[in-house]
């Protein structure tokens, strides 16, 4: 039996981590990798007793991108048989982005092409200072197609023409300035900074966190309309009557943690 190249541990606290786990392929993804995390996200989303999930990898790097003996059994497949690859893993970066739990990225060493895509899928990301960044793509005749909404939502289109085009290496220090990360700190701060992180999520109310994330999705870039206007307002409103919007304005009024709060 072939061992997994993805494995989810849930502690006690409802913390999901779903770990690349290809070290000797440095993480590269192929078809059976993108199902393996396709079905991890589902798990996720689904376990209601998971409330926050981080994406991490074992060994040196976080992920190389796609696997070059899975790229090189693509080129000589044909068209419909590389669409349907596309749209899986389309399908899968889709399902990390809406996942409507908060995600951590949790990242070492390099990230090339398609993990990028991954990271910017995250809500949040921290790095080593010494990871390296790169959208290799380009060098291999293709395009950074499936993870682009993704990555321009979190650079921008002006940094996605540099990098995009020169695939040139983006450090650590680059890739929170341009936001492809959140923070960048020393290796042995790594884990500290996703425990901070997961212990300031673990106070906020579940519900709250996936309206707020699907708020994102539909205001991000709308302009200000009626409609619009209706949709936040029909939001709060619906939050405030909500048992866990009461719940966490009745602990706040009587100075105890909520529910929720670990």
């Amino acid at each position: 039996m072939n061992q997994p190249s993805v494995t989810t541990q849930i502690d006690r606290r409802g913390v999901a981590t779903v770990t690349l786990d290809r070290p000797e392929r440095h993480n590269a993804f192929d078809n059976t990798v993108i199902a393996e995390l396709s079905e991890a996200f589902q798990n996720v989303a689904g376990d209601k007793a998971i409330r926050v999930m981080v994406l991490a990898a074992n060994g040196k790097h976080f992920s190389a991108g796609a696997d070059l003996a899975w790229m090189r059994r693509m080129g000589d497949a044909s068209y419909d048989d590389n669409l349907a690859d596309a749209e899986a893993l389309a399908n899968m970066l889709r399902a990390l982005n809406e996942l409507p739990k908060p995600s951590i990225a949790r990242v070492q060493g390099s990230a090339w092409g398609g993990a990028l895509g991954l990271i910017c899928c995250c809500d949040l990301a921290v790095a080593v200072n010494t990871a390296t960044f790169r959208f290799s793509e380009v060098r291999l005749g293709l395009a950074p197609a499936t993870i682009s909404p993704y990555v321009i939502a979190a650079i921008g289109a002006r940094a996605a023409r540099r990098y995009f085009l020169s695939a040139e290496a983006i450090d650590a220090d680059s890739a929170r300035d341009l936001g492809l990360v959140g923070e960048e700190v020393e290796e042995s701060q790594l884990d500290q900074v996703v425990e901070n992180w997961i212990d300031n999520l673990l106070q906020n109310g579940p519900q709250a966190m996936a309206e707020a994330k699907q708020l994102i999705a539909e205001v991000s870039e709308k302009p200000v309309s009626d409609p619009l206007i209706w949709h936040t307002s029909e939001t709060i409103a619906r939050l405030r009557v909500s048992d866990e919007g009461r719940e966490g304005l009745n602990a706040f009024l009587q100075k105890r943690p909520p529910s929720w709060s670990h």
